[in-house]
């Protein structure tokens, strides 16, 4: 019996692949099915129709239009450049190319941090650009902003341990939570955002048993990034994945497109293997 996905036939021969059953749209409601069934939730960064269109073929779940475009796009070295209005020309890119996937839209470095009202503008921005669900960075001050968003009909995903708005506050782009003091932080805000009613948490650069920790004492799903195979999902910057990006990469970045005969089988790979929970390997990938 051939037990290969369409994506490993598809990937690595072995006749044509079945016929891929049609794919629903995903929601906020699906997503929180697969978290409680345990099946990890797929996520990459994407900034335009073409993109969009690939990853839905791919069977990503969600795409993230990140301020990561002020790096991976533009060429700035940090994602503080990146303003409002960017992020929403990018979110109406890729929903123009979008049927099934969900789409977060980060809130870019200094639109949301002067105050809660401030945060519901921008989110309105976003949403209005065809996102389903708004990013923020970190913990301490920002349940707050969470519960105001959340309670007019906004959905969040929060963003801890390595926070890239907080680059030049936090000394670079380090490992966070590695010391008692620091895991016990992270716990606590993680708790507290997951109770303010954040529905999704990434996980950047932090420890793969205090990764784990996190995501068995909230509700919230998590998905990492540099964190525990163990989180409820996984995300990576696309053009890191397909070995696009030059320089030193940290060590969470796997070249999916090495090996692969097209873009599109890479990022079904990464599908795979993200389901699988063979990516990341906590061993190689892991901190």
């Amino acid at each position: 019996m051939n037990t290969k996905t369409a994506a490993e036939q598809t990937l690595y021969g072995g006749g044509a692949a079945a016929p891929a059953k049609e794919r629903k749209p995903m929601t906020l409601h699906r997503l929180r099915e697969m978290q409680a069934a345990g099946e990890p939730i797929t996520m990459l960064t994407c900034y335009d129709a073409s993109f969009a269109k690939v990853m839905d073929s791919a069977g990503v779940d969600c795409v993230l239009i990140g301020d990561s475009l002020g790096m991976v796009l533009q060429g700035r070295s940090s994602t503080l450049p990146v303003t409002l209005e960017e992020t929403a020309y990018h979110l109406r890119c890729v929903t123009a190319g979008n049927r099934n996937l969900f789409v977060l839209g980060d809130m870019p470095f200094g639109s949301y941090q002067e105050s809660k009202e401030q945060a519901m503008r921008s989110a309105g921005v976003l949403m209005q650009a065809g996102a389903q669900m708004v990013k923020l960075e970190g913990g301490g001050w920002t349940p707050e902003t969470v519960r105001f968003l959340v309670e007019r009909g906004v959905p969040v995903c929060a963003h801890l341990g390595l926070t890239p708005q907080s680059v030049h506050a936090i000394g670079g782009y380090r490992i966070q939570g590695r010391s008692a003091d620091g895991a016990a932080t992270l716990k606590q805000h993680a708790r507290e955002l997951s109770d303010a009613g954040a529905a999704m948490c990434v996980l950047e650069l932090v420890p793969a048993t205090l990764a784990r920790d996190i995501t068995q004492a909230v509700s919230m799903a998590t998905i990492g990034i540099g964190a525990s195979k163990d989180c409820s999902g996984q995300v990576l910057v696309m053009h890191d994945m397909l070995g696009v990006t030059q320089g030193k990469l940290p060590r969470f970045v796997r070249n999916f497109l090495e090996g692969a005969p097209s873009i599109q089988a890479a990022i079904e790979r990464y599908v795979v293997d993200v389901k699988a929970r063979s990516f990341p390997d906590d061993a190689l990938h892991g901190y």
